[in-house]
């Protein structure tokens, strides 16, 4: 999956408190961001409904 990047421009205190946020989960600041915005996307239901794949039916011989 391809990602897009963008630039997000945060003040120093919040900064600081998704960093210490991040490294208490072991995560990155980026990785920290997108799961925040991961997470309130489905607790809204807004996340995208997966795409379901159909099978290619073959001829029988």
């Amino acid at each position: 999956m391809e990602k897009k990047n963008f630039i997000l421009r945060l003040d120093e205190q919040l900064y600081e408190a998704l960093a210490r946020w991040a490294a208490d989960d072991f995560r990155s600041i980026n990785g920290q961001v997108e799961w925040i915005i991961h997470n309130a996307l489905k607790e809204n239901e807004r996340l995208p409904k997966p795409k379901v794949k159909k099978a290619k039916s073959s001829p029988d011989n």
